[in-house]
C-alpha cells in the first residue's frame, strides 16, 4: 500500500475537490423557498458538467444524486418537493466519482436565522469532526477517533449516533474499515500510511436512538430532536493526514462567508 498510495491520493484529491466545489457552489442557493429536489438537480448538473458522476444515483436503488437531511433527519434524507423554511437546518451530502475514485463530503447549512440550540449543535459537530481529524497519523487506533468525538460532544450534552459510521473509501464507495464515531482509546486496528476513509459524525441534540422511515433510507431521531453532521474524506500520510474534500473558498461551517 505504501508504494502506490501517492497515485491513489492524487486521484482521490481530484474527486474530493469536485465534491467540495459542489458544496461551495450550492451554498448561495440554500435559502428559504428552494426545494431539496432543486438542490439535487443543480448539484447533479454541476458534477456532470465537471466530468464527474454522482455516486448515490441508483446506488442500491437510491433515486437521487445526493442526500438532503433536514432538522431531525440524521442521514440519507431523499430530495423531494419539500421547500426549505426559515429556521431549518439541512445537511447536504455529496459523493462525486472522477476516474473511478470517490470523494465524499457533507456540510450543514442554516436557512435564515436558526435557533441557538441548532447553532450550538452544528458547531459542536464540526468541532468534533475536526478534533478527530487533527489526531490522525500512522500508529493511532480507530478507537482513538471515536473517543475524541464522543468525549467532546457528550461533555456538551449531545449524543453520538451509533447506527451509522464512517467508512473506507477509494475506488469503492464503502469499504473496510468502519469508522465508529464513539469508542475507547487504544482499541481497534492501527492506522497505516495510505489508508483512506471518511469521518462523518452524526450528533443529536437529544438521545442517540434513530429509526428508519418506510422509504427504507431516511434515518430520523426517535425523539425528534435535531441532528447535525459534517463529513470529510481523508488519507493517512507518512506523518499525518490529507483532507481531500477541503473547500476552495475556506467554507467550513455556517455562516459561510467569503
Amino acid at each position: 500500500m505504501k508504494n502506490n498510495y501517492l497515485e491513489k491520493f492524487e486521484k482521490m484529491s481530484v474527486a474530493g475537490k469536485l465534491a467540495a466545489q459542489t458544496l461551495d457552489m450550492i451554498t448561495e442557493y440554500i435559502k428559504a423557498g428552494i426545494s431539496t429536489n432543486k438542490i439535487d438537480q443543480i448539484c447533479y448538473e454541476f458534477i456532470r458538467d465537471n466530468k464527474g458522476y454522482s455516486a448515490p444515483l441508483f446506488y442500491r436503488g437510491f433515486k437521487k444524486s445526493l442526500c438532503t437531511s433536514l432538522n431531525h433527519v440524521v442521514c440519507h434524507g431523499i430530495p423531494s418537493d419539500r421547500v426549505l423554511d426559515e429556521g431549518d437546518i439541512v445537511n447536504v451530502d455529496i459523493t462525486a466519482i472522477v476516474d473511478n475514485y470517490y470523494g465524499d463530503t457533507s456540510r450543514m447549512f442554516c436557512v435564515g436565522k436558526t435557533s441557538v440550540k441548532a447553532n450550538n449543535l452544528i458547531n459542536a459537530t464540526y468541532e468534533a469532526m475536526m478534533k478527530a481529524i487533527n489526531i490522525l497519523k500512522p500508529g493511532i487506533k480507530l478507537g482513538d477517533i471515536g473517543h475524541e468525538i464522543q468525549t467532546y460532544v457528550e461533555d456538551k450534552g449531545f449524543s453520538v449516533v451509533r447506527d451509522f459510521c464512517g467508512h473506507g473509501i477509494s475506488n469503492i464507495f464503502h469499504e473496510y474499515p468502519n469508522i465508529l464515531h464513539y469508542g475507547k482509546k487504544n482499541t481497534g486496528i492501527e492506522l497505516e500510511t495510505g489508508m483512506t476513509f471518511t469521518i462523518e459524525p452524526m450528533i443529536n441534540n437529544g438521545k442517540y436512538d434513530v429509526k428508519i422511515l418506510d422509504d427504507g433510507w431516511t434515518a430520523v431521531t426517535k425523539d425528534k430532536s435535531l441532528s447535525a453532521q459534517f463529513e470529510h474524506t481523508i488519507g493517512i500520510t507518512e506523518n499525518g493526514y490529507e483532507i481531500f474534500t477541503k473547500s476552495d473558498k475556506n467554507y467550513s461551517r455556517p455562516p459561510y462567508k467569503q
